[in-house]
């Protein structure tokens, strides 16, 4: 059985009709995309690991890149 997606703020199965090309995805609600928000910007979330120019590199596309950095 495939188990449905859930909101990564209220933890909700995500209603059928948000899929990966619906403005809301992945949250249920526009109340729980403004909380992820709200807890990326008041520092709530970090991302701890440390990010080196070569790590940069490695996940960025060549489209994401500087010109003078290609």
């Amino acid at each position: 059985m495939i188990r449905r997606l859930t909101c990564p703020v209220c933890e909700k199965e995500l209603p059928p009709e948000i899929n990966s090309d619906a403005a809301l995805f992945p949250f249920c609600t526009t109340q729980c995309k403004q909380t992820d928000f709200y807890r990326w910007t008041s520092g709530a979330y970090a991302i701890v690991e440390d990010l080196t120019p070569d790590k940069l590199f490695e996940h960025l596309s060549s489209r994401e890149l500087p010109p003078e950095l290609l």
